[in-house]
C-alpha cells in the first residue's frame, strides 16, 4: 500500500501520529480500561462499539467490523486514497513529503499536484467571472431564471467560461503554467495544424467536479447560447486526476450525510443535485457524464446500504434506471426507485411542488422489481401473448440476477398476479430462463480446500490467529510446525502465510505496519478484531501447541475421508486401491505423532 512513499517515511509519519490524538480530533473518545471507546463514525449506533487501542495503535468497530491503523482511519473518514491520507497526516505532523526518489511514482505525484493546482486556480477565475465580470452576465441570468440561489452558487463554486477561443490559454500563460500541463488537464486542445492551443470550454456555465475530499479534478460546462448542433454539455476528458466512471458530482458535500442516513439518492444532473441539496435532501449524488458503473456501486457501498434511483421522468431517464441494476446488485446494495411525474425532473418538481413533496416521493419509492414490473407492463401489451412473454422474460432475467430464491419466488407470484396467470407457470418460465443463461463460473478446481471468505473462520483458526498476533514470540515455532494448507478459511490462511514469513526473517516491524500489507477491508477488520477483542488468554504457549496439533489432525481427517471415498469407487484398480490404503495408514500413523513442544 505504500506505493509512492518509502517505508522509512511511512513509519516516521505513523510514529508522529498517535492514533488517540488523531481519532480524538474527529470523534469524542472515552477511556475504557486499557482502550478508548466511542460511537462508531462509520455506521449509526446507540451504544459504543468502536474501540481504539493506544498500545497497538489500531482501531476496530465490533458493529460494522471496520478496522486498521491511523492511516486507515483518516482514509476512511475523509474519503481519501492512501497517499492522500499519508500526506494529510504528514502535514499535521509537519513532516515534509518524501517520495521514492526518481521513480515514475514521484513524477506522477508531481504531475497530479500540478493538475490539481491548475484546476483550483481556474475554478477561482471562472467563479469570479460569474460573479463580477461582464463575460458572466449570460450565466448569471440563466441561474437567476433557474432559481439557483447565491448561497448555492457559492457552495458549489459555479463559474462562467468567457466566450473566447484563447481566454484560458492566455490565463495559463499569465499564471506561468506550462501549456502542455494545461492540455494534460483537459482544459485546452492543440490546434489541428499542430501550432498553438485553443480553449475547450467557451461561453459556458461551469460546474467544478470535485473528488471525495473536495478538490477540483474536472469541469462540466453547460452551453447557454449558440448553435443548437453544439453539445449542450461538455465535460472534462479523462486525465491523470479525473476518471469519470469513478466520480460522483456532489459526493464531497454529501458523504457525511450519506453515512448518517445510510441511504443515497442518485439523480442525473448537476442542477438537479443542487436543487435537492439546497432543499434539504443532502444524501444525494449524481454520476458524472456517464452511465452508472460498478465503480460507482462500490463507492456508494462504502457509505450506504440502500440506493434510491431518481432519474428524469423521460424515456432516457427511465432506461438509465433499468441499466443501473447490474452494477448496484454487484455491490450488494438494496435498490428502490422514485418515479417523478412527467414531465418533471427533480429540479422542476421541487420548484413546482416543494421540498416536502419530493421527500415524500423518496420515502414512498418502490422496490426496484416492483418498479420494473410496472414499467414492463406499461411498455408491453399485457393483453397479448407477445406482451405477456416479454414481461415474463424481462422479469425473469432481472430477478434471476439476484441469485436470491426468496426474491425469485416472490416475484414469480407477483408477476403471475399482475398477468393473471398461475404463479407456478411463471416459476416454470423463470426456470427455463435460468437454464438458458450462460455459465460464468470457472470450472477449475481450487488448489486448496477453502471455506467461503464471507463466512467467519472456525473458532480454532480464529483463536490461533489471535494468539499468534498477540504473542509474537511464539511465531517462529508456528512457522516451523504449522502448514498453512491446514487452514481452511482463505483470509486467515493469507494472513497467517504473511505473518509466518516475517517470523524467521525477523521482518516484523509493528502491527500497523503489518496491516499495510492488506488492501481488503475485511482482512484488516479480521486482524484488528482478533487483537482488540478483550478475552483472557491463559497459557498461550500450550494453547498454540494444542491448536496447531488439532488443525493438523483435522486436515489429516479430511484427507483420510477423501482417500476412503476414492478407494471405494468401483472403477479403481486393485493396484491403485492398495496405494490408497498405504496412504491412509501413513496418515493415521502421522496423526499419532506429537509436535515438537515449544522451548522456554
Amino acid at each position: 500500500m505504500a506505493g509512492i512513499f518509502s517505508t522509512n517515511f511511512l513509519e516516521r509519519v505513523r510514529a508522529a501520529s498517535d492514533i488517540i490524538d488523531v481519532i480524538g480530533s474527529y470523534v469524542p473518545l472515552k477511556k475504557a480500561g486499557a482502550n478508548f471507546v466511542a460511537l462508531c463514525p462509520f455506521h449509526k449506533e446507540k451504544s459504543p462499539s468502536f474501540n481504539v487501542n493506544p498500545n497497538r495503535q489500531i482501531f476496530h468497530c465490533f458493529g460494522c467490523h471496520k478496522g486498521g491503523d491511523v492511516f486507515t482511519f483518516v482514509k476512511e473518514y475523509e474519503g481519501l486514497d492512501f497517499p492522500e491520507a499519508v500526506k494529510r497526516l504528514a502535514e499535521r505532523a509537519r513532516i515534509p513529503i518524501e517520495y521514492e526518489r526518481g521513480g515514475p511514482d514521484q513524477r506522477a505525484g508531481f504531475l497530479k499536484e500540478t493538475l490539481l493546482n491548475i484546476h483550483e486556480q481556474l475554478t477561482q477565475r471562472w467563479h469570479n467571472t460569474l460573479l463580477n465580470e461582464a463575460a458572466g452576465q449570460l450565466a448569471r441570468g440563466y441561474l437567476q431564471q433557474r432559481g439557483v440561489s447565491a448561497e448555492a452558487i457559492s457552495l458549489f463554486r459555479l463559474g462562467a467560461a468567457p466566450d473566447a477561443w484563447d481566454d484560458t490559454v492566455n490565463w495559463a500563460k499569465n499564471k506561468g503554467f506550462e501549456l502542455v500541463d494545461v492540455e494534460r488537464a483537459g482544459l485546452i486542445l492543440r490546434r489541428d495544424a499542430g501550432t498553438g492551443y485553443y480553449d475547450r470550454f467557451r461561453g459556458r456555465l461551469m460546474f467544478p467536479i470535485c473528488d471525495e475530499q473536495g478538490r477540483v479534478i474536472g469541469f462540466s460546462g453547460r452551453l447557454l447560447s449558440g448553435n443548437e448542433k453544439t453539445a449542450k454539455y461538455v465535460n472534462s476528458p479523462e486525465t491523470p486526476i479525473f476518471t469519470k466512471s469513478k466520480v460522483f458530482f456532489g459526493l464531497d458535500k454529501s458523504k457525511r450525510v450519506l453515512l448518517d442516513v445510510g441511504q443515497a439518492v442518485v439523480c442525473e444532473g448537476q442542477l438537479d443535485l443542487i436543487a435537492c441539496f439546497m432543499a434539504g435532501i443532502q444524501n444525494i449524488v449524481a454520476p458524472q457524464g456517464t452511465a452508472f458503473t460498478s465503480d460507482h456501486g462500490r463507492i456508494l457501498k462504502r457509505y450506504v446500504n440502500e440506493v434510491v434511483l431518481c432519474f428524469d421522468s423521460d424515456e432516457a431517464g427511465q432506461n438509465a434506471t433499468v441499466r443501473s441494476l447490474d452494477q448496484l446488485l454487484e455491490s450488494g446494495l438494496a435498490i428502490r426507485v422514485a418515479v417523478i411525474p412527467a414531465p418533471h425532473d427533480p429540479d422542476s418538481f421541487i420548484k413546482a411542488e416543494g421540498a416536502n413533496a419530493f421527500k415524500h416521493l423518496i420515502e414512498r419509492a418502490a422496490g426496484f422489481f416492483d418498479y420494473y414490473l410496472g414499467r414492463l407492463c406499461s411498455t408491453n401489451d399485457t393483453n397479448s401473448d407477445k406482451g405477456r412473454l416479454a414481461v415474463l422474460k424481462g422479469m425473469g432475467e432481472a430477478v434471476l440476477k439476484t441469485g436470491n430464491q426468496v426474491l425469485i419466488d416472490k416475484y414469480a407470484q407477483v408477476t403471475g398476479l399482475r398477468l393473471g396467470v398461475s404463479p407456478d407457470a411463471v416459476r416454470a418460465e423463470f426456470r427455463k430462463i435460468a437454464r438458458s443463461r450462460p455459465e460464468t463460473s470457472d470450472p477449475a478446481e481450487p488448489e486448496l480446500e477453502t471455506a467461503p471468505t464471507s463466512s467467519p473462520p472456525s473458532p480454532q483458526e480464529y483463536w490461533l490467529l489471535k494468539l499468534l498476533l498477540l504473542n509474537h514470540d511464539l511465531a517462529e515455532w508456528a512457522a516451523a510446525h504449522l502448514d498453512p494448507a491446514w487452514i481452511r478459511h482463505a483470509v486467515v490462511r493469507e494472513v497467517m502465510i504473511r505473518y509466518l514469513e516475517a517470523a524467521p526473517a525477523d521482518t516484523w516491524a509493528s502491527l500497523p505496519g503489518f496491516l499495510d500489507q492488506f488492501e481488503a477491508e475485511s482482512t484488516r477488520g479480521l486482524i484488528t478484531k482478533a487483537v482488540t477483542e478483550d478475552r483472557p488468554l491463559p497459557n498461550p504457549r500450550q494453547q498454540v501447541e494444542d491448536l496447531v496439533f488439532r488443525l493438523r489432525n483435522l486436515s489429516f481427517d479430511r484427507e483420510l475421508a477423501r482417500l476412503i471415498q476414492e478407494a471405494s469407487q468401483p472403477h479403481v484398480s486393485e493396484e491403485s486401491r492398495l496405494e490408497l490404503l498405504h496412504k491412509q495408514q501413513f496418515l493415521r500413523h502421522q496423526k499419532r505423532q506429537p509436535l515438537a513442544p515449544l522451548k522456554d
